[in-house]
């Protein structure tokens, strides 16, 4: 994408943040008596309908969680506001792109227009009559009701950011913004939404930040200061010598992608000891600083060839996760063509982010490359693919007032299983300044050794989440939004350790460099001694230390690590010892678009 394109991106995606937190600063303070500073009286509201009251309750609630995690009061109401805003944007940004694609039909491209919402009212002939274009949010909806079956994290209504709509006049700008001439041919590409993402925070914001302290202060400023685009040359060059790679030689060098990854580096007449062959669906590849999914995005389109491939093997192994091999699974090529899609986001991609605006992204930039696949496959006919699931996980602290934790471990009726889920609450005290670098599955482990993991952990997901939502279900109004938000954390705490449990064969990466959150300097240093001169390094020594037995990370990091002598244990202890380089590339200054940083590219190999 050229920089006039990314530049038209930035600007309409100011102009939008701009209306929209305008627009909802208003209806908080003047509809809903939330104000500015975060203060929220509790006797406001009176004069809002049953309606109404029950949104301003939700607010309330989502900005009172914030609170609980550390914020204060104006931080908190901020925060809520900037969600909102994000959130709203990001769904219209969607339905551009899902519309460029065909996925659904023409929604807001001509607005009230609309192909669909004509088809729509043509089922309802009244809609067009509600004051307020009520008729055209109430389609809206309904397709978002549609699309949060398998795009959960983004087009769920339940989330308290999704409280609020833009005002009518709001509303028509904001469509008018993306409907503009400029940005007519960026829907179809992928990497819009991700440069949506990163241009949301401005150069200004990130410039205020590093001139407060060099330090971040919290989670969000660590996120937001370390949000630079990864070029897709490095996408490429990463993925083609770790996973491609690997690939490559199970293989014994007969594959498609000798071709296909034209990055990946090999040496006339080298010689390497044979890699034993895996069924795809056991092939894993992580991303720990995930972002919007640039990483996750390319492996999918290598993984679609080796699933292919691995089909017409004799020689291909029985899978893991099911015992059979995929002609045993699937009794036709285009059956399996059929399934990659949903098979490629169940299994082999895993992403793990601080910040949840990412997580709406990258499982969105997902599900959009699922659904081209299933298309481009001539099985889905005009269909979507229906996905069910995908691995990407925030790590945040599990924040709730005492009361709906008691609540909750009363309500399990285990005493054992209530002692492991509050170890695993404490553990995930610094999640949100951390991420993977929490070591979360060590609380595993440890309980293990007491015999007291119970059930929970085998598999770890599935009680603890069966009890969250029951738990959930139980009660309605505000109660049930701040159980809602307790039982949200809880699921991401257990998908962090359920990560954090697993090993894999491709680790890649584009983590955050300099200074780790003032809140967690204590306990970074503690846990990586070698490393905590820079979050880059410790991200690196994070990542081998999840790597299967001669899996491989790839990362593009400051070049710093290789020569500084600060960094020398890194070298020595980490790299040297653990995973020596295979690949390495010195890229220099002016890689990672605005970011001040010389680069290097490289591939690590651990140790058999």
């Amino acid at each position: 994408m050229d920089k006039d394109t990314r530049n038209a991106i930035e600007r309409a995606t100011q102009r939008a943040r701009k209306l929209l937190e305008e627009d909802f600063a208003a209806q908080l303070e003047g509809d809903f008596d939330v104000h500015r500073d975060g203060a929220v009286a509790a006797t406001a509201g009176k004069h809002l309908s049953a309606r109404d009251a029950y949104r301003r309750e939700r607010i309330v609630a989502a900005i009172e969680h914030k609170r609980a995690a550390g914020m204060t009061a104006a931080d908190a109401a901020r925060d809520y506001l900037r969600d909102a805003a994000f959130t709203t944007l990001n769904r219209f940004v969607a339905l551009k792109m899902i519309e460029a694609r065909e996925l659904v039909q023409e929604c807001i491209t001509k607005g009230e227009q609309s192909g669909g919402y004509r088809e729509f009212c043509g089922m309802a002939p009244g809609l067009p009559l509600l004051p307020e274009s009520a008729g055209y949010r109430l389609y809206l909806e309904s397709l978002f009701d549609e699309l949060s079956t398998e795009v959960k994290v983004l087009f769920d209504r339940r989330d308290p950011s999704s409280v609020l709509w833009p005002k009518r006049a709001t509303f028509e700008q904001l469509l008018e913004i993306l409907n503009a001439t400029e940005l007519a041919r960026v829907w179809g590409e992928d990497e819009t939404i991700g440069w949506v993402y990163q241009f949301f925070n401005g150069q200004d914001e990130r410039r205020k930040m590093r001139e407060e302290s060099q330090a971040p202060h919290n989670s969000r400023e660590l996120a937001v200061r370390n949000q630079f685009f990864t070029p897709r040359y490095v996408v490429q060059f990463l993925t083609d010598n770790t996973l491609g790679r690997i690939w490559y030689e199970m293989r014994g060098t007969k594959t498609v992608l000798t071709e296909r990854c034209e990055y990946m580096v090999r040496k006339p007449g080298e010689e390497f000891a044979p890699r034993a062959k895996k069924d795809p669906r056991d092939l894993r590849v992580l991303d720990p600083a995930c972002g919007s999914g640039h990483f996750l995005l390319y492996a999918f389109d290598l993984l679609l060839a080796i699933y292919e491939e691995a089909y017409d093997d004799p020689a291909s192994p029985k899978s893991e996760a099911t015992g059979k091999a995929l002609a045993e699974d699937y009794p036709t090529l285009d059956a399996l063509k059929k399934a990659v899609p949903g098979l490629v986001l169940a299994h082999n991609l895993h992403g793990v982010d601080i910040d949840p605006r990412c997580a709406q992204i990258a499982q969105l930039a997902l599900w959009m490359r699922a659904q081209k696949a299933y298309r481009d496959s001539g099985i889905g006919r005009g269909e979507r693919a229906q996905i069910r699931r995908s691995n990407i996980v925030v790590a945040e602290p599990l924040v709730a007032d005492e009361q709906i934790a008691k609540e909750f471990v009363a309500k399990l009726g285990d005493a054992e299983l209530g002692r492991v889920f509050t170890s695993l609450v404490e553990s995930l005290s610094l999640a949100g300044d951390l991420g993977l670098l929490l070591r979360v599955e060590q609380l595993v482990a440890r309980q293990a050794k007491r015999g007291q993991t119970g059930d929970l952990f085998a598999p770890p997901e599935e009680r603890i989440r069966a009890a969250l939502d029951r738990f959930v279900r139980e009660e309605a109004g505000a109660t049930n939004t701040r159980r809602r938000l307790f039982a949200d954390d809880a699921a991401h705490g257990v998908a962090l350790l359920t990560v954090a449990e697993k090993k894999f064969d491709a680790v890649l990466m584009n983590p955050p460099f300099g200074s780790g959150s003032m809140r967690a300097k204590k306990d970074f240093e503690k846990a990586y001694p070698r490393t905590k001169n820079d979050v880059y390094a410790a991200f690196v020594e994070r990542g081998i230390e999840l790597l299967a037995s001669k899996g491989r990370v790839g990362a593009i990091t400051s070049r710093t690590g290789f020569f500084l002598s600060s960094f020398q244990k890194w070298r020595e202890e980490v790299l040297l010892a653990e995973a020596p380089p295979v690949v390495l590339a010195d890229l220099g200054v002016g890689v990672l678009d605005s970011a001040m940083v010389e680069t290097a590219a490289y591939c690590l190999e651990a140790r058999a």
